[in-house]
Order: structure tokens, then sequence, then C-alpha cells
């Protein structure tokens, strides 16, 4: 999907704060 590292990064931060594991699917 076309996005930007910017917004990727902010997506990962995100999903470490709800998931508090970096390794989920959803960041990957």
């Amino acid at each position: 999907m076309a996005i930007s590292a910017e917004r990727r990064a902010e997506l990962v931060k995100e999903y470490q704060v709800h998931e508090g594991d970096t390794g989920s699917p959803e960041v990957q």
C-alpha cells in the first residue's frame, strides 16, 4: 500500500501503545 515512512512510523507508535508488542502482525 502507498504509505509514507512518516505515516507508517506514526502507525507503528500507535500499535506499540495499544498492542504493547512491536512484533504484532499489524506492525509487520
